[in-house]
């Protein structure tokens, strides 16, 4: 049992770092492209129109995920 015990700990201990890394990579590139999208809405001729439609893909994703919908695999 104290083997068992050793070896989980050692095996978090090397993966925990790739892990911290990995997330920090994810959030580092969805913050820069949640900016570069703001950006984008603020310097549109007609923010509200962009953001409508991506309410509308957001809600229509989600009625289609309720519904159990799947796309067509080859």
């Amino acid at each position: 049992m104290q083997l068992l015990v050793a070896t989980d700990w050692l095996r978090l201990s090397v993966w925990l770092p790739a892990f911290v890394v990995g997330l920090g990579l994810v959030l580092g590139v969805l913050i820069l492209l949640g900016r570069a999208f703001a950006d984008s809405v603020r310097e549109a001729g007609h923010p509200r129109l962009i953001l409508g439609g991506l309410a509308v893909l957001v809600g229509v994703v989600l009625l289609l995920t309720w519904l159990g919908v799947e796309l067509p695999r080859e």
